[in-house]
């Protein structure tokens, strides 16, 4: 009889024996707890003064002079483009394979987004395929530290200097991550993140901003904080007259259950993040020349590292397994106990939305409305983004040897044993992967 689970051999991973600590997040404790109910025994959800020192202790632990709280990461994420004077014409070039508040609410502002391949390794945005995307009326960079593993900065700042270009870091898979021992969300002109409940630093539903600038603090501060839109907060001359009301007509005011949560998870975050690397890493030296996977992780000799190793994925090399499709390898491991799914998200440039919709009203598709060329061309350049075979793997929050091998050997069973899973193999050449992160029990373990 075959190893295989699939084909009825014993599974890898022994469910029944998986504590529930090495998978659940965020660690909420009592601390957490009494910070979020003195807010609500307080009816103080609507103000300012807990996210206004939760404001004050990020931005000294992001290393910038400012930072802004915001209802969630995709407010976070459109303040920060109009912190970038982004408006009508202008384009900003993003990843064509990351989440889509990476870049969709640019038409907000009549601006559209150009898209860029990626890494093949790291996932991020190219360095090599920016220039590319470079025209007349190009105002930004959006870069994405995609599932935890920092962007190539130092090329990328490069090509922003020469272009004058402002750089936007999208910190929201990899809060308090380095590049070259230096944290990212300190390259960029601004810095933005999701710190919801399913990422790395989990604070309920918030967003944050970051910036050294004080004109772009001001322009995102007013940009839906009408109450703070005033002369306490903001200096920028040209501002002032519009005090008091929200330069984009919505309001981004943070609920203050969720600040309090995020001060008590930031003051231990680096220290849990710190062992869920150690687990991670654990994990994939377990997997060392096993054919068919590769980490998806950062060289650590030079400073850098995975943050809090958000959603983290491994990536698929179908070569090495006589062309087996990475939905049988997931399906064979799943069997095996942990579920596990092909693909990530899918590459943006591929969505109707960034191809025809036009739910705006306006003369021609909302991606090509106010600008001067028609950027959805440039589509035609992304091979990398479509190509790249990935899979999910167990996020540890904990470092526990004993169960981490069993997931290890998980997915080593399945690739020693490939050939098995050969015939009838019917997803080779497909392309796997969807618009959205989710997370269900089975998928956890």
């Amino acid at each position: 009889m075959s190893e295989l689970a699939i084909f009825g051999g014993k599974p890898a991973v022994d469910e029944s024996k998986i504590p529930e600590s090495l998978f659940k997040w965020p660690i909420v404790t009592k601390e957490d707890e009494d910070g979020v109910l003195d807010v609500l025994r307080r009816g103080a959800m609507s103000g300012l003064d807990v996210t206004e020192k939760f404001e004050k202790e990020f931005a000294k632990w992001q290393k910038r002079k400012y930072a802004i709280g915001y209802c969630n990461g995709t407010m976070a994420l459109q303040a920060a483009m109009f912190a970038c004077k982004m408006g009508a014409g202008d384009e900003m070039i993003c990843p064509s394979k990351t989440y889509w508040a990476s870049c969709l609410q640019a038409f907000n502002l009549g601006s559209t987004v150009v898209f860029a391949d990626i890494h093949p390794t790291s996932l991020c945005i190219d360095p090599n395929d920016i220039e590319r995307c470079i025209g007349p009326r190009t105002k930004a960079i959006m870069v994405v530290h995609y599932l935890g593993h920092p962007a190539d900065m130092d090329p990328i700042m490069e090509i922003a200097k020469k272009h004058n270009l402002y750089v936007i870091e999208d910190v929201s898979h990899a809060q308090g991550g380095m590049y070259k021992g230096r944290m990212l969300g300190t390259f960029g002109h601004v810095a933005a993140m999701s710190i919801m409940s399913g990422k790395s630093l989990a604070a309920g539903e918030m967003g944050m901003l970051a910036t050294d600038d004080k004109e772009m603090y001001d322009r995102a501060m007013a940009y839906c904080h009408y109450e703070r839109n005033n002369s306490k907060y903001i200096s920028t001359d040209y501002l002032q007259k519009y005090a008091s009301m929200p330069l984009a007509g919505v309001k981004g005011r943070v609920n203050q259950t969720c600040s309090a949560m995020a001060r008590v998870q930031l003051k231990y975050y680096d220290q849990r993040t710190a062992e869920i690397r150690k687990a991670m890493k654990y994990f994939w030296s377990l997997l060392k020349d096993v054919p068919g996977v590769r980490a998806h992780m950062v060289d650590e000799s030079d400073g850098s590292n995975m943050a809090g190793w958000y959603a983290p994925h491994g990536l698929y090399c179908p070569e090495e397994l006589e062309g087996l499709s990475v939905e049988r390898f997931c399906e064979a491991v799943r069997a095996e106990g942990f579920g596990t799914t092909p693909g990530a998200n899918k590459a943006l440039h591929l969505h109707n939305i960034f191809k025809d919709y036009n739910g705006l009203n306006y003369d021609k598709p909302a991606r090509v409305a106010f600008t001067d060329r028609d950027v959805r061309n440039l589509d035609e350049g992304i091979t990398v983004s479509q190509q790249v075979q990935v899979y999910s793997i167990p996020w540890f929050k904990h470092y526990m040897p004993e169960y981490i091998e069993m997931y290890a050997n998980a997915f080593k069973k399945v690739a020693l044993n490939y050939k098995e899973l050969l015939a009838g193999d019917e997803k080779r050449g497909t392309e796997s992967g969807r618009w959205f992160f989710y997370t269900d029990k089975k998928e956890k373990k």
